[in-house]
């Protein structure tokens, strides 16, 4: 027993240290991207398709995320882990399209006035720097479900659900402000 949980602690920290690469690797990139002054040329048009297609797999990982809430409160765990699995590959092929959309297009100014524009940029504000923290508590989270590690899993999920499911309602919200001012 107590050599399973010495290599489990080791398990633990190699992944951590991947975790936080990952953590701090990924929001860099996007950071670079959003910032590039030349956009790669990706055979422009299509690009434009990702926002509206953004949005998409943010809802349907806000519902996701939901089911996975419903599901482990209703004690069904493998329905839990299938919505919060679903809810994980929809981040991931979120950040996939967000990546190629922000490396190809010119990012779009909000247009509005007053204070819609106040409530635009603090939800904006808030929603980016909260997707940018939230990656290294929801890959550990979902490492700690995979391995069935339900104590540390229900310590980090205490910060990293709540976070995550803020930046993928928030995400939708900011899609449905700027969209009418989208120049394609």
């Amino acid at each position: 027993m107590e050599n399973s949980k010495i290599m489990n602690d080791t398990n633990d920290k190699a992944v951590i240290k991947w975790v936080t690469v990952i953590a701090v690797v990924i929001p860099v990139v996007v950071a670079v991207l959003l910032f590039m002054p030349t956009k790669l040329d990706l055979a422009n048009e299509w690009v434009y398709f990702l926002p509206h297609l953004n949005a998409v797999i943010n809802s349907a990982a806000t519902l996701a995320l939901l089911a996975g809430l419903f599901f482990i409160k209703s004690g069904n765990i493998q329905l839990h882990r299938t919505a919060m699995t679903t809810a994980f590959a929809l981040g991931a092929i979120f950040l996939v399209s967000y990546v190629i959309y922000h490396a190809a297009a010119e990012s779009t100014s909000f247009g509005g006035e007053g204070l819609i524009k106040s409530v635009y940029y603090f939800v904006l504000l808030t929603h980016i720097l909260l997707a940018a923290v939230a990656l290294f508590p929801i890959l550990l989270a979902y490492y700690y479900g995979y391995t069935d590690q339900r104590v540390k899993h229900k310590k980090i999920v205490r910060y990293a659900y709540p976070i995550w499911l803020y930046v993928t309602i928030t995400g939708v919200i900011v899609y449905l402000m700027i969209s009418p001012y989208y120049s394609f």
